[in-house]
């Protein structure tokens, strides 16, 4: 990640309110946004949407009503996750709005520093049982199978070109419903379709899923969006759902259980640790320590 050494110099592009992604894909070349870039970008912004949901809640809190009602409406269900969670303004206030809470819910981000938001923001509103943490959307840190809606509010945005990936890993956590609030690509106009190109945005989710041989059983404009140029649309993916995960967090390099020890989670099959900052599990695969004489 050679672009760490130049955090000085993003901030001051990110100080004078400039594009990060834009200058950070400049730098090499990339026609994509890296995950390297989105990590950073993504980092240097945690505040602004507590800041912003603060300053003007009614639109969030109407996002998250549509969302919560569609939950509301799908079945019986013990888990949620937010994949992407950022600071949770769409994950606290949506659980806020549901009409039973799930037993436990998840919530992740790349960014730790987005996190660290979120927590405050969860106490803030009084949410209990929920479990956040960092990973990556590409490589979760989840079992297959372990959550039973697992929903993105546009996180699988800025990752255009990996439409593929992100529905298979996706898909493979979710037990019983995956739900996508994305870019609604195929239903936008023209200025819209432009905007979402130049921006490396996802274009090609609905098909994606198609061609994977997914059970869709909706897919249309959400009814809501906060820039009329990036349209949110709905896609409501349908599993089986006939297992039961009691502990779904895993090794996100071998899939398997952690033992939690020194505030460290330690995968005894991967003979990885990963550290636990400011209560915060770092479960992205690079933040691991091989540490094969953990438990001696």
């Amino acid at each position: 990640m050679e672009k760490l050494s130049m955090l000085n110099r993003i901030k001051e592009i990110y100080d004078k309110n400039e594009n990060m992604i834009a200058y950070l894909k400049k730098i090499y070349n990339n026609k994509e946004n890296s995950l390297e870039d989105i990590l950073i970008s993504y980092d240097f912004q945690a505040g602004a949407y507590t800041k912003g949901y603060k300053n003007n809640p009614a639109n969030k809190d109407l996002y998250c009503s549509y969302l919560a009602e569609i939950i509301n409406d799908i079945g019986e269900y013990t888990s949620i996750l937010e994949v992407g969670v950022g600071e949770a303004t769409t994950f606290a206030v949506m659980l806020s709005k549901l009409n039973r809470l799930p037993e436990k819910s998840y919530g992740f981000d790349i960014s730790w520093s987005r996190i660290k938001y979120a927590r405050k923001f969860i106490d803030e509103l009084g949410i209990k049982d929920t479990e956040l943490f960092t990973g990556d959307l590409f490589n979760m840190p989840l079992k297959d199978n372990s959550i039973d809606i697992v929903y993105t509010s546009h996180s699988v945005e800025p990752n255009g070109g990996r439409e593929e990936e992100a529905l298979q890993e996706l898909y493979r956590v979710a037990n019983k419903y995956l739900i996508l609030l994305e870019p609604a690509y195929e239903l936008a106009n023209d200025e819209a379709r432009t905007r979402m190109k130049e921006h490396g945005y996802v274009t090609n989710l609905f098909q994606t899923a198609q061609n994977l041989g997914y059970d869709i059983i909706e897919h249309k404009l959400f009814g809501i969006s906060t820039n009329p140029l990036n349209p949110t649309g709905v896609m409501i993916i349908k599993k089986a759902g006939t297992h039961d995960v009691i502990n779904p967090i895993c090794c996100p390099v071998t899939k398997t259980d952690f033992i939690i020890k020194n505030n460290t989670y330690y995968s005894p099959e991967s003979l990885l640790a990963y550290p636990v900052i400011e209560e915060v599990p770092c479960l992205l695969a690079q933040n691991a320590v091989v540490a094969t004489k953990f438990m001696d």
